[in-house]
């Protein structure tokens, strides 16, 4: 068993200077992205700095997947919106910790391993309408503060430095991997501007990220019922769209690093981290794939690169402001637009003529509700909604019953496939009641009875045999079945047939 709180596995073998270097590089892509997330929700600019922080060091210390960055991120961002218009950011703060409770809990609860239940289309459509969100968010960048797309020399200046910057992230690594090609190519976009006095919007033009240590500060609300009732329902939807945007991120690492991380361990993390993003002026928030992936490309593994990103992101607000103002958001940019060409997953589009068309359509209604609403909760349920009701479909179409009559002139119907609501019309079709004989059994060998419409099946198929004076019999109910029957005995009524010569085997879970 893992102990929860070992937090550094000491026998991994940590790459110092790569670990370092990309935290760096990660915790200069923060600033932008935290920015742009608080002045979304309405907040100053500090408050999802702050978030970043907090967020960051917490899930790097107590995380389950080392080398995942967590943050303010706009999934949280689009649900706090109307909160901070309606009630203001105090609201905002006792709505974090209040999520980050549920959180705490849903990781007690072992509820992580809920993510067993999203198909791969739905971490393709999800994966894939991220990138285009990424990529969408970029394109503010070319336009001005009015909303008017750039032009002329502004917008060639633009362009020239986001390609620049693109292109050492890209041509880089075939040369040399001693230094994480992204640092390099924000070092020296910002080192031509500075040399050259070329004139580029820069980190500065958002806003002002000069500040102090995040100050500690309980939610001034009034604790009462009625602050409850306004607080509960955005908690809940933050809690859940933070999990779920966590560890889907968690399952994308995994594949990528060819490791498993703890789901349950970092839905508690993220919680911690929620709760102290609250109680220190933060807006809370969740992991993020783009920071994340930046981390992993450039090769950090460890729980040092996110512990380095938060410990320098607070270093710039308190002591680097100035000098991180003057970075250019076409470095940035560049680098971000990089991302989301990497985390798309182009395989997916090799895979439409292999895969079936429902999952098709799974992952392509999932793309367009990340892309277009912006909201990763909502299609990830859909996702997993539709192929719920695809997997009941096409189960539902399986029962298959083999009928044969032995020397004794008893009939048998041996089962194949689930009995549950979705098969209980086709399954009444295979019985012929009024032709059977008067002994007739029922054998489960190879089915299941699934649920209460199954149950019910029974009562009435055991109905109408009795009916025409006739007795049904069932065999083999393994005993998950049997209990089933035996808690609804009150409501049943069929005639379970022991058979002391045979065993089903039934996973023990």
């Amino acid at each position: 068993m893992h102990k929860y709180l070992n937090l550094f596995d000491l026998r991994q073998k940590v790459d110092y200077r790569t670990e370092i270097l990309s935290g760096l590089t990660v915790a200069m892509a923060l600033i932008p992205e935290a920015v742009a997330f608080a002045l979304i929700a309405g907040l100053s600019p500090l408050t999802g700095l702050y978030a970043a922080f907090v967020m960051g060091l917490v899930t790097a210390v107590l995380g389950g997947r080392p080398g995942m960055i967590s943050g303010a991120t706009g999934a949280i961002a689009v649900v706090l919106v109307h909160l901070v218009a309606e009630h203001g950011v105090e609201y905002v703060f006792a709505t974090v910790v209040l999520a980050g409770l549920f959180q705490i809990g849903a990781g007690l609860l072992r509820l992580g391993k809920l993510m067993r239940l999203v198909p791969q289309p739905v971490i393709f459509g999800f994966v894939n309408g991220l990138a285009i969100v990424i990529f969408m968010a970029q394109l503010a960048q070319f336009k001005t503060d009015d909303g008017a797309w750039l032009q002329g020399e502004t917008l060639w200046v633009m362009l020239g430095l986001v390609l620049l910057t693109m292109a050492i992230i890209a041509g880089l690594p075939r040369l040399s991997k001693a230094i994480p090609a992204s640092l390099v190519a924000i070092l020296a976009v910002f080192g031509l501007v500075a040399a050259t006095g070329i004139d580029t919007k820069t980190v500065g033009d958002l806003a002002s990220i000069k500040g102090g240590f995040p100050p500690f500060h309980l939610p001034a609300v009034p604790f009462s019922l009625d602050t409850l009732q306004i607080i509960l329902p955005y908690a809940g939807i933050v809690a859940g769209v933070g999990l779920i945007e966590s560890l889907l991120t968690l399952n994308i690492i995994d594949e990528i690093t060819e490791t498993r991380g703890r789901g349950n361990k970092e839905a508690v993390a993220q919680g911690i981290a929620n709760v102290c993003s609250g109680l220190f002026s933060g807006m809370g928030g969740c992991a993020m794939i783009g920071q994340s992936l930046i981390n992993i490309s450039a090769g950090a593994r460890a729980r040092l690169s996110g512990i380095v990103a938060a410990v320098m992101l607070l270093v710039f607000i308190v002591f680097g402001a100035g000098l991180v103002e003057q970075m250019p958001m076409a470095a940035l940019t560049g680098l971000m637009i990089m991302v989301s060409i990497g985390t798309f997953e182009w395989a997916s589009f090799r895979a439409f003529r292999r895969m079936p068309r429902s999952d098709i359509f799974v992952m392509v209604v999932v793309t367009l509700v990340t892309a277009v609403l912006h909201n990763l909760a909502l299609a990830v349920l859909i996702g997993v909604v539709i192929s719920a009701l695809v997997f009941a479909w096409d189960n539902a179409q399986r029962i298959r019953a083999r009928k044969y009559v032995d020397e004794a002139g008893v009939k048998h119907y041996e089962i194949y496939g689930p009995l549950f609501f979705g098969s209980v019309t086709v399954f009444n079709t295979k019985f012929d009641v009024e032709d059977d004989p008067d002994e007739v059994i029922i054998d489960f060998a190879e089915s299941r009875v699934v649920d209460m419409s199954a149950i019910e099946a029974l009562n009435k198929l055991t109905a109408r045999y009795r009916k025409y004076g006739k007795h049904v019999h069932l065999k083999h109910l393994s005993a998950d079945c049997r209990k089933l029957l035996e808690d609804a005995e009150d409501i049943v009524d069929v005639n379970v047939m022991e058979d002391p010569t045979y065993k089903l085997v039934v996973d023990k879970v």
